[in-house]
This record gives structure tokens, sequence and C-alpha cells, in this order.
């Protein structure tokens, strides 16, 4: 049975500070790679850089509430809520709730992550499920 969005969040839930919550992992024709969340430093280093690459769009009432099912459904991974709450100047998951949200492009998160991630072209990236 495949791991679903409600089986990742739920097990979120139970534990909220588990570390693999930080990353998801990649495989590239070339090997395996952890794709990071950004930490609040970069984001905020990096802020206009991400407005500047960020679409504008109609928010769903589906979202509502839920900053990680938007970012499931545009990057395919809960880990950058965090990252589309901060962009969008909204400080909690109870205040998610907007006419219209800001979505940075999976391009421009890539490119603010720190030295040590390993860039690679986003056409080559598939994700493992374990």
């Amino acid at each position: 049975m495949p791991y679903t969005i409600d089986q990742e969040v739920k097990g979120f839930l139970r534990s909220p500070f588990d570390i693999s919550r930080m990353s998801d992992t990649y495989i590239t024709s070339n090997g395996y790679f952890t794709f990071q969340s950004p930490d609040l430093e970069t984001i905020n280093k990096h802020f206009y850089y991400l407005l500047r690459h960020s679409k504008e769009v109609e928010f769903k009432k589906k979202y509502k509430y839920r900053p990680d099912y938007l970012s499931y459904d545009e990057y395919g991974t809960v880990i950058l809520d965090q990252l589309l709450l901060f962009v969008n100047g909204v400080s909690s998951p109870e205040d998610f709730d907007l006419i219209t949200v800001l979505i940075p492009a999976k391009a421009a998160i890539i490119e603010i992550l720190p030295d040590n991630f390993q860039k690679k072209d986003i056409e080559d990236m598939t994700v493992i499920t374990w």
C-alpha cells in the first residue's frame, strides 16, 4: 500500500520533532542526496530572492489551516510548510486562510540552500518512497 500524505502528516503529529521531518531523500542519475528544508536564517537572508521567484495564485479553501497540504501539492513534500507560512507573512497554520498565496519556485528554494547541499537539476530528481 502506498504511503499517503495523510499518513505522513499523522506521523508528524505524533512526533513533531522527528529529525526525518527535516529532509526528504531523492535519487538522481548519479546517486542519492537529501533535500533539506531551509532554516529560518537562510529563508530570511534570501527573502526577497524567494519573493522575486514566486508565483501568486488564488488560495484554495482546501488549504485553509493546512500549509503542509499546499507544500505537498506544490513540492511533493510537507517539509516546506514553514517556508510557505514565512513567505506569506503568516505566523501559524491557524492563520493560514488567505485570498492569494505566494509560492516560491522549487528551483529558487534549492538555490538558497547552504553550500553543502548538492545542487542538482530538478528534472533529475525522483523521490524515493521507502
